[in-house]
């Protein structure tokens, strides 16, 4: 199991050998493993995870069956996401993940999440446009997109093209990002770097092969006490 899911608290500081680094702060887990697919009657081998809270009462009954939640039951989890195992790994309906059974300091980790919104953007914003000269004449034109096409053929505007329009609310993965803490008694997990989103943003961590690198790193040492 190599992933959990969590929320975004926010950013502090802290120092790493000598360095001061930004941390971002990740509230994850508990996660409770809702269903489990299987080779034999699914085709693949994946759990899917809940995490989070919200009022039974505005949780559907096709939720509530599915999540076998009884009807006086307060809570219901409020995010629900599936997550690839490998084939062998065995978990089961209702059993709880917690970040200190997946992390460790030191591992690698790529988060994923949705970037804050940033309304409507111009393209100087959006995709980086140089703007038109500030010299000759140009008085209005400083954040003008400039040519947008050719003319009578093809006599439209190719789709796709970068122009203003809503910038911001799309999925990211941030990748090498390294954990710097993790903290079992308040369920935080400290990033290195930041995430997407705003504070309170739903996310997915998923550890990328921490032991191939301590497996280097042995090996480094190896030769030089040699």
């Amino acid at each position: 199991m190599n992933t959990i899911l969590g929320t975004k608290v926010g950013m502090t500081q802290t120092f790493v050998d000598g360095k001061r680094v930004g941390v971002s702060i990740i509230n994850a887990g508990p996660c409770i493993v809702t269903q489990v697919k299987n080779n034999e009657k699914d085709g693949y081998q994946a759990v899917q995870l809940g995490f989070g809270t919200r009022s039974a009462k505005n949780t559907s009954a096709a939720l509530k069956g599915h999540l076998k939640t009884a009807k006086d039951a307060k809570e219901a989890v409020s995010f629900l996401r599936e997550v690839d195992i490998e084939e062998g790994e065995e978990l089961k309906v209702g059993e709880s993940l917690s970040i200190a059974d997946i992390f460790a300091p030191g591992d690698d980790i790529a988060v994923t999440g949705i970037g804050k919104g940033k309304g409507f953007a111009g393209g100087v914003k959006r995709w980086g446009f140089a703007g038109g000269p500030k010299t000759h004449g140009q008085s209005d034109r400083h954040r003008a997109p400039g040519s947008i096409g050719q003319g009578t053929t093809p006599g439209r505007v190719y789709k796709g093209k970068k122009m203003a329009g809503r910038m911001g609310s799309e999925t990211a993965t941030v990748k090498g990002l390294k954990v710097i803490a993790v903290d079992s008694d308040t369920n935080s997990l400290h990033v290195s770097g930041s995430v997407p989103g705003r504070k309170g943003t739903f996310l997915m961590i998923k550890r990328v092969s921490p032991k191939q690198e301590v497996q280097v790193k042995e090996e480094v040492n190896e030769k030089d006490e040699n």
